[in-house]
């Protein structure tokens, strides 16, 4: 019974897990986290790795994901001075599910085209 109240509460507009879930699983979070799985990085280079992402776009990810706790920021000296990215141990934790989730989509891939041209054609002739 008590399983219930729990999966009733998940569902719920109000569930924190819903937000949590949201930002950690937007392409760009998740593009972010996986290029600083190898090392740091300053804002232009992981820029400079993610195709297509804007600079409004990647500020944003960044933030939310620092106030989530998965990257921690430090200011580098110099001048001018910069700002690195890291994982924190939280963010860490994410590797090995965001891994198999990866590798699930490498595997799949192809499956899955298949399935959306099959739906695409479909939808053009109805």
């Amino acid at each position: 019974m008590a399983n219930d109240t729990h999966d009733a509460f998940i569902y719920r507009a109000d569930c924190p897990s819903r937000v949590i879930l949201d930002q950690l699983g937007d392409k760009w979070s998740m593009m972010i986290l996986a290029v600083l799985v190898v090392e740091p990085h300053r804002f232009n280079a992981i820029k400079r790795r993610l195709e297509g992402v804007t600079q409004r776009v990647l500020t944003q990810t960044l933030r939310k994901l620092e106030r989530n706790g998965m990257i921690g920021r430090r200011v580098l000296g110099g001048s001018p001075p910069g700002v690195e990215y890291a994982l924190t141990p939280l963010g860490r934790s994410l590797q090995k599910p965001f891994a198999v989730l990866y590798e699930w989509t490498l595997t799949h891939i192809d499956t899955i085209q298949k399935h959306q041209q099959a739906y695409d054609r479909k939808r053009k002739v109805g």
